[in-house]
């Protein structure tokens, strides 16, 4: 789903109705934040990619309960230091995505305005595909398939879904606040009288 305006009173509808949560920054990039960590502790499963709390969430859950695809960090460095990554040879080689990024360039989902998405396609093919789509297109549509053959055996997603809950109280709030204020703040709630929230406020 893409929502419009997204903001917490969505998810909190949003989060506990989901099954899959798609935590999919190419990695190295880091562009999965918190999300990722409210959907799993709600009994999502997480698709993605080894890329920021995904690899924690990873750690946690083990890889048995996490569905996980792509290059790494250390594949795209490698690939970017030795100009090795030629978008145009997966076009080229493989017929499934050439499908996918025709129908992009040729206007089937925009028949109104045939031109309206031809500029992902160049973007993709033509002009160096910065994030690694093509890449990793194979490695996830792999884990998606295997996403949905488990999700269709009711017993199976629910033992993963259970144990995503169990193992994720690293990622409480409670520990979060204790080890912000420890490590990052310096406070000693020990000895203080204020609150985990007001001893936040009182260092910000």
């Amino acid at each position: 789903m893409f929502v419009p305006d997204y903001r917490v009173s969505l998810a909190e509808q949003l989060i506990p109705a989901a099954d899959l949560s798609e935590q999919i920054s190419t990695a190295g990039l880091e562009a999965s934040g918190t999300g990722n960590m409210k959907f799993a502790l709600n009994g999502a499963l997480t698709i993605g990619t080894l890329d920021g709390a995904n690899i924690e969430i990873l750690e946690e859950v083990g890889e048995d309960n996490i569905y996980i695809f792509g290059l790494t960090a250390e594949n795209i460095a490698e690939k970017r230091q030795q100009g090795s990554y030629h978008p145009w040879e997966y076009y080229q080689n493989f017929p499934d995505l050439r499908r996918v990024l025709d129908s992009l360039r040729d206007g089937r989902f925009s028949p109104g305005d045939p031109n309206l998405f031809s500029w992902i396609f160049h973007s993709l093919v033509d002009h160096g595909d910065h994030y690694f789509h093509l890449a990793d297109f194979h490695s996830y549509r792999e884990s998606q398939a295997l996403a949905s053959r488990e999700y269709q055996d009711q017993a199976l997603w629910a033992q993963k879904a259970i144990l995503n809950v169990a193992r994720m109280g690293r990622f409480s709030s409670d520990r979060c606040i204790k080890e912000y204020s420890r490590e990052i703040w310096g406070l000693d709630l020990s000895s203080c009288s204020l609150s985990p929230a007001k001893a936040g406020r009182a260092a910000g």
